[in-house]
């Protein structure tokens, strides 16, 4: 075990080293959001301690989410053999339990390595993230273009200070923006997952529109909005005592609203919905991602 410094002004992370079972999880049908057919989880726990996160509730059973990553040493091994045996080609899909791109991987480069195993092997992949660190990996990501690559980025809100309150340990959406056009500038699949939109914080026109707005001009092909949270256990207890600290009064307006409700819906969600569907058709930006689709691959490769 060793200790790494996320950021400056942040705490420690514990790191401890752990060896997976198995890696990638299974979906009999690629899921209706994000196409993911296959689930890549290197690390459990993350560095950059969302307040809203779900992934720190209490069925998931990282001990202590905010101050420990659990990283799984025998991944790349795992991901290689499991990869291998696969009779169904779809697309691998990481960054739904942690994110790939945390502080650590910068040390680690987990995902830079299996990444390079996804291309060798020639399956799609799909990375969803907060974190410019993405670039690091480009060239490789270019090499599963070849068959299919996409890279949504997590964003709640287009102010960089309001990120920093609800995503202190991320990246600014400055900086993720910037990598978005960098990446669709190489002809890489990219755009956003507007998720969670944070009731009476994140929820309002001007928001959405601007996220909208500022995607388009650095490249997204698509987004993909849920205009409301999760809440449970853990994570609501995490998540009210942050309220308290950065907005004041307002748990009290959470709990009000949801009391101990799972789907915490926005209560303008409708409102929402429109203003995004009007928005989107202004900009031509569709409310869907392209999946990958094995024939058009096989297509491009006689070419």
């Amino acid at each position: 075990m060793f200790e790494y410094n996320m950021y400056k002004a942040q705490p420690m992370s514990r790191i401890k080293e752990i060896e997976a079972k198995t890696l990638l999880s299974h979906h009999k049908e690629p899921d209706p959001w994000f196409g993911i057919k296959y689930g890549m989880n290197l690390y459990r726990g993350c560095q950059h301690r969302c307040i809203y996160c779900d992934s720190r509730s209490l069925c998931y059973g990282v001990e202590d989410f905010d101050r420990e990553v659990l990283v799984k040493t025998n991944a790349i091994e795992k991901l290689e053999k499991e990869l291998a045996s696969k009779r169904v080609k779809g697309t691998v899909g990481t960054g739904s339990m942690n994110d790939p791109y945390m502080p650590i991987e910068k040390k680690l480069n987990l995902t830079g390595r299996a990444l390079k195993i996804i291309a060798a092997l020639r399956f799609p992949v799909h990375v969803i993230t907060k974190s410019n660190l993405v670039l690091k990996d480009l060239e490789t990501l270019q090499q599963i273009n070849q068959v299919y690559a996409a890279v949504s980025f997590s964003i709640t809100t287009s102010d960089d200070t309001l990120a920093k309150k609800v995503e202190p340990g991320a990246p600014p959406t400055s900086a993720r923006l910037a990598a978005m056009a960098e990446l669709a500038s190489h002809g890489i699949l990219t755009g956003v997952t507007m998720m969670p939109i944070l009731p009476f914080i994140e929820d309002n026109k001007e928001n959405v529109t601007e996220i909208i707005k500022k995607a388009t001009e650095n490249g997204a092909s698509y987004i993909i909005p849920w205009f409301g949270m999760s809440m449970r256990d853990r994570q609501r207890d995490y998540f009210y005592e942050q309220l308290d600290r950065h907005f004041p009064g307002m748990k009290e307006k959470y709990q009000q609203r949801y009391g101990q409700n799972y789907g915490c819906p926005t209560p303008n969600a409708n409102h929402l919905q429109q203003v995004f569907d009007q928005t989107c058709q202004q900009y031509n930006m569709p409310a869907r991602m392209p999946f990958y689709q094995k024939d058009a691959a096989e297509q491009l490769q006689m070419f």
